[in-house]
């Protein structure tokens, strides 16, 4: 799965992939078909369990998802002040990095 489309593109990627429609997914989920909508148009954020559930549905791996769904919060958070994005992305890759040693220590 590629990581380059937001966590919603890439539900609503998957639902078109298959003809599906918004309110079949929606049924199949047991959530609103305008929520479902929402994640899609990345303006409501998913739950976990949503995710879990989403990655049942499509037979994806839900740490894919995840990832997706987490690394889309990192963007637009960064992209706050674009000014500064890629030095915030390394800097945080090398904290990543510090902390894991931190642990293994």
């Amino acid at each position: 799965m590629g990581f380059e489309r937001t966590f919603g593109d890439t539900i609503k990627k998957l639902r078109e992939e298959k003809k599906l429609t918004l309110r079949t997914v929606a049924e199949a989920l047991e959530i609103d078909t305008s929520m479902l909508g929402k994640i899609e148009k990345n303006s409501r954020k998913p739950t976990k369990s949503f995710i879990e559930k989403i990655s049942k549905y499509f037979s994806v791996s839900d740490k894919d998802l995840l990832i997706s769904f987490l690394s889309d919060e990192v963007v637009y958070q960064v992209l706050g002040d674009e000014d500064y994005a890629d030095q915030v992305l390394k800097v945080a890759e090398e904290k990543v990095e510090y902390i894991r040693n931190q642990k293994s220590s």
